[in-house]
């Protein structure tokens, strides 16, 4: 069985069926991207894709990988470039260096980084998660949710809780019964 990947790759990736049986697909994307991102230094992109879980969500979301460069000869040590959306976090950045350089490494495993260099510009767009949909409740579920609400005197607090209430509840779908089912 083959597949063709369209767009500039063009190349055709053969699934080999028999002792082996099927391989993964990130088997095969990682061996169709390696000579890209080999390039710009990232060992099989990782660092591209696991950036927000190296770093933390808030500092992903305004710095981006660029390019790890390499000492002559070696595959540890090296500089990474790191996009950085704002001037002041740079600065910033600056002082946190070892611990960022800390996690990486930790992420990696072996010293891959060594130094970080900051370039100031604007950062790839990221797709954002969208919140997940809900439904609204049946009459039965309004009416247990106020019962569960009742012995809370706070109305701010009162207020709040039946948002989270909605939110969970809706996320479910409802049992034949009226009960609350399964999660979506």
């Amino acid at each position: 069985m083959s597949f063709r990947l369209e767009g500039r790759i063009g190349v055709y990736v053969r699934m080999r069926t028999g002792p082996q049986g099927m391989r993964a697909l990130a088997e095969t994307i990682a061996k169709l991207t390696r000579p890209a991102f080999g390039r710009r230094g990232f060992a099989g992109g990782a660092i591209i894709a696991e950036w927000s879980a190296i770093v933390g969500e808030s500092l992903a979301n305004h710095s981006a990988p660029e390019k790890v460069s390499y000492p002559p000869g070696s595959t540890t040590e090296g500089t990474l470039q790191l996009r950085i959306a704002r001037g002041g976090l740079a600065t910033e950045l600056q002082h946190l260096e070892p611990v960022l350089i800390e996690r990486i490494n930790g992420y990696f495993g072996y010293r891959a980084v060594a130094r970080l260099r900051f370039i100031h510009g604007p950062l790839p767009e990221r797709a954002s998660p969208k919140p997940p949909s809900t439904r609204p409740l049946t009459p039965e579920e309004e009416k247990k949710l106020a019962d569960h609400l009742v012995a809370v005197e706070d109305p701010k607090l009162r207020h709040v809780l039946e948002d989270l209430g909605r939110s969970i509840i809706g996320r479910t779908t409802p049992g034949r019964d009226g009960s609350p089912g399964k999660t979506r």
